[in-house]
C-alpha cells in the first residue's frame, strides 16, 4: 500500500497544475470586486487567491510552519490552527478556503471559526473536489482498494470528499446564503499531461451537457445577520396630547356677543331683547355656562334701560304731547278751551 499523496507534491503534477489554473481563474474573478478591509486565505499558498483583491489588509495562513519560506507561490504571513484563528469576532470581510475543509481534521470546527470571524455580509469562498465526478469515483475506488491492502489514492485528500449539497447544508445552518456555485475540470482522471491535452474537448462538452459532474467546484456564500427592533412592553400606554378649551376671564360683554345663537325664528338674543321679547326657556337650555351668563348680562342691561326710560317718562310735565299745535311764536295752543273762560 502506497502512502497518502502529499498536497504540495500533487500540485506540481499535471492534474494539480490543471486544477490550479482553473481555480486561480475563477477565484480571481470572484474576489476582485469584493469590498472590505481585511481578507484571509487559509492554506495552499500556490493558489495566491487574494492577488487580485483590492483590500488593504490581506493575509495568508498555513497550519504547518515548514511551508513558510518554502513555497513556490505567495509567502505565508503566519502559522495557526484553522479551528482557532487569531482574530476577534466579526473582524474579517473575506475568507478564502481552497480545499481547506477537505484537508482539515475537523471541517465543522473550521467552518464555525470562519463564521465567528466574519462580519455581517462578509463572504467566504470555498474550493473543493466533487465526489460525483470522474476524479471522485477514482478516489472512492482507491479507498476501497486500500481497505483490501493494495492500491493508492488519486487525490491528496485523505478523508471523505465534501459535496456541494452537503456543504450548502452546513452553510445554511451557520446563517450563510450561497451566491455563486461553479463546476469545472471535466477531463478524466489521468496522470499524464499528454492524455489531459487529448481530453481537453470535454471541458466544453461537460460545461454544457453535464455541468454538475465537474471534478472541482467553486462556491461563494454570504453571512446573513437578521436585524431586530426592540419593542416596548405592550402594557405601557402612550400618552396622547388632548387640547383643553381655554377660559377667557373679564370679557363678559364680548362673551355675550360671541356666544349668541340664533333662535328658531332666525333672530339672536339681542334682537329679541330690543324687540321687547323676554328670556324664554329654550334660549338657555342645553347651553354652556359662559353663554348663559352672557344672556343674563344682556337681559340685565335691557331691564336697566327700560327702567331708566320709564322713570324719565313719568317725571316729565305734560306739555301737550297728545297732538297740540304750536304757533309761530313757539307757544302751544290747546286743542280744547276752558268753557268758563268763554
Amino acid at each position: 500500500m502506497k502512502p497518502d499523496v502529499d498536497l504540495d507534491a500533487w500540485l506540481q503534477t499535471p492534474p494539480g497544475q490543471y486544477v490550479l489554473e482553473w481555480e486561480r481563474e475563477h477565484v480571481n474573478a470572484a474576489v476582485a470586486d469584493i469590498f472590505g478591509y481585511h481578507a484571509l486565505q487559509l492554506g495552499i499558498p500556490e493558489l495566491a487567491g487574494l492577488h487580485d483583491n483590492r483590500m488593504p489588509h490581506r493575509w495568508l495562513a498555513t497550519e504547518q510552519s515548514s511551508q513558510i519560506g518554502e513555497t513556490a507561490g505567495q509567502t505565508p504571513d503566519f502559522c495557526t490552527h484553522f479551528a482557532a484563528l487569531p482574530f476577534p469576532a466579526q473582524s474579517l470581510d473575506l475568507v478564502l478556503l481552497p480545499h481547506t475543509l477537505e484537508l482539515s481534521d475537523d471541517p465543522h470546527a473550521t467552518l464555525r471559526e470562519v463564521e465567528r470571524t466574519l462580519v455581517a455580509e462578509g463572504r467566504v469562498a470555498v474550493c473543493g473536489f466533487n465526489p460525483w465526478s470522474w476524479w471522485g469515483l477514482r478516489q472512492r475506488r482507491g479507498h476501497l482498494l486500500r481497505r483490501l491492502g493494495w492500491g493508492s489514492l488519486y487525490l491528496p485528500a485523505p478523508g471523505e470528499l465534501i459535496g456541494v449539497r452537503r456543504l450548502r447544508d452546513w452553510l445554511n445552518l451557520l446563517g450563510f446564503e450561497v451566491e455563486v456555485v461553479r463546476f469545472g475540470c471535466y477531463r478524466p482522471s489521468v496522470s499524464q499531461a499528454g492524455w489531459l491535452q487529448r481530453w481537453a474537448w470535454m471541458d466544453r462538452m461537460g460545461a454544457r451537457w453535464w455541468p454538475v459532474f465537474g471534478s472541482t467546484y467553486f462556491l461563494v456564500a454570504v453571512k446573513r445577520v437578521r436585524g431586530m427592533r426592540l419593542l416596548g412592553p405592550a402594557w405601557k400606554p402612550v400618552p396622547v396630547p388632548v387640547r383643553s378649551p381655554a377660559t377667557v376671564a373679564n370679557r363678559v360683554e364680548k362673551t355675550a356677543e360671541s356666544f349668541n345663537h340664533e333662535t328658531p325664528q332666525g333672530q339672536n338674543f339681542e334682537s329679541n331683547c330690543q324687540s321687547g321679547g323676554h328670556l324664554h326657556r329654550w334660549s338657555l337650555q342645553g347651553q354652556p355656562w359662559p353663554r348663559r351668563l352672557g344672556c343674563v348680562a344682556a337681559l340685565g342691561r335691557w331691564l336697566r334701560e327700560r327702567a331708566v326710560w320709564w322713570r324719565a317718562g313719568h317725571n316729565q310735565q305734560p306739555n301737550g304731547d297728545d297732538g297740540g299745535d304750536t304757533g309761530a311764536t313757539g307757544t302751544q295752543t290747546p286743542l280744547h278751551s276752558d268753557p268758563a273762560s268763554g
